[in-house]
């Protein structure tokens, strides 16, 4: 009977489902002891807001914002005294052009990826080699940093990830490296005005301790020459060649020993950079696995010829015949002209061959400076032929102690006691 007359009545009407009503909490003016709104001042709910008109950094146009307040500590402010010096400070911030970020910053890994879209647009600020060192960089950041904004991104965060790296047993180069890659994205977002201060300014790099590498003498450089010309025995006993191309190989190897040029430089060089009439070489590109780039730094150096330098561009003009453009060109290029893209595994065979498992193509740089150095020669103009923008300040610090060594070799050749030649003449 309840239930019927329950079910009558609310056909009649006579009970009506209630509706709860919701309100949104609204701002509302601060007022001060007299009763008088303190301006620039809101409070919605028991947060303490300022209203300020400010300058999107991006666009450049001005919009105002309500800022929640709080403390020093990122407290919240509870008073109204607490309130009103907060507002002050924002305000004395911005006429100083000092105030943060108050807008919402992108995203690290958005900011990030739209950083690398940038540079890897081909517009020639960066090259593909760097984007793409750039981009396995920024990854690894991306993931340690997750979803973190830009503005979020603390000290304490890149001390983290270097510690997270250290225990990976990675090495402190390469840690700075990744330091190095976060401060580059970091600045632009300053520039671009989410940021006011770098998390990563007071970072000291960590200490690194670099392998002091051998020097190699002309007799070694002819010792692996040798080595490429000599045979081997294979799995069934028969002699073979050490490598197939060994004339070749020995050209590009003693062209970087008296040139002083990179490996992808090498390969690079083509015949018409070679002017023997002012006896020079032009070193104005380089080869990669991307194919022909521009040299490092966008500028062609000249090498002027030394004895040894001039001698042997000679002979391979001499063995060239004229059948292709470059100096080493590639053994697989067909009817197609082009150059050869690497002698790695030569070099693997020849140096196992030659008992000098530590020799690399580098070494042949190493050795070019190294001569110089200990001849005598200036470091500004060892500099300009190795491509060294700075004035030979590094071979300075890299190979000023052969320079020291030398010296005090030959004051060890100094004598004071007259010759059987000077004897003579006095008498």
């Amino acid at each position: 009977m309840k239930e019927n007359a329950a079910i009558s009545n609310v056909q009649s009407g006579k009970f009506k489902q209630s509706k709860r009503r919701t309100h949104a909490l609204t701002f509302a003016k601060v007022l001060d002891g007299r009763k008088q709104p303190i301006r620039g001042l809101w409070i919605r709910g028991s947060r303490y807001y300022a209203r300020l008109n400010l300058e999107n950094p991006i666009t450049g146009v001005k919009k105002t914002r309500r800022v929640p307040l709080a403390d020093k500590d990122g407290n919240p402010v509870q008073t109204i005294a607490q309130a009103v010096a907060e507002l002050k400070r924002l305000q004395t911030k911005r006429a100083d052009n000092t105030l943060p970020t108050l807008t919402r910053t992108p995203k690290f890994l958005d900011y990030a990826a739209r950083y690398l879209e940038f540079v890897g647009s081909g517009n020639g600020v960066k090259k593909p080699g760097t984007v793409e060192k750039e981009k396995t960089i920024l990854n690894r950041w991306s993931g340690f940093l997750g979803s973190l904004r830009v503005d979020q991104i603390k000290p304490v965060h890149v001390n983290r990830f270097i510690e997270s790296r250290l225990k990976e047993k990675v090495s402190a180069r390469t840690i700075n490296l990744d330091v190095i890659g976060l401060r580059v994205v970091l600045k632009r977002a300053k520039l671009d005005g989410y940021l006011q201060r770098l998390p990563t300014e007071e970072l000291r790099p960590l200490k690194t301790t670099t392998e002091k590498r051998s020097l190699f003498t002309a007799a070694d450089v002819d010792k692996l020459c040798k080595a490429a010309f000599e045979t081997k025995k294979n799995e069934k006993g028969k002699d073979i060649p050490v490598t197939e191309n060994a004339q070749q190989f020995v050209d590009y190897v003693k062209f970087m020993a008296y040139s002083g040029a990179r490996r992808n430089e090498a390969l690079g060089v083509r015949w018409d950079d070679v002017d023997f009439n002012n006896n020079q070489v032009f070193i104005r590109r380089q080869i990669t696995n991307r194919g022909i780039e521009d040299l490092k730094n966008h500028e062609t150096r000249v090498v002027d010829f030394n004895p040894k330098l001039k001698a042997h561009l000679l002979a391979m003009k001499a063995r060239s015949h004229d059948v292709s453009k470059w100096l080493f060109p590639s053994p697989q290029r067909g009817e197609k002209d082009i150059p050869a893209k690497s002698f790695r595994e030569s070099l693997e065979l020849v140096r196992t061959q030659a008992k000098m498992p530590n020799f690399n193509f580098h070494d042949c740089r190493h050795h070019f400076i190294s001569m110089c150095v200990m001849s005598g020669i200036d470091f500004m103009t060892i500099a300009a032929w190795v491509g060294h923008k700075d004035g030979g300040v590094l071979i300075g610090k890299v190979y000023g102690h052969l320079a020291n060594e030398h010296r005090k070799a030959m004051a060890e050749r100094l004598n004071f006691e007259p010759t059987t030649v000077q004897k003579t003449v006095n008498n």
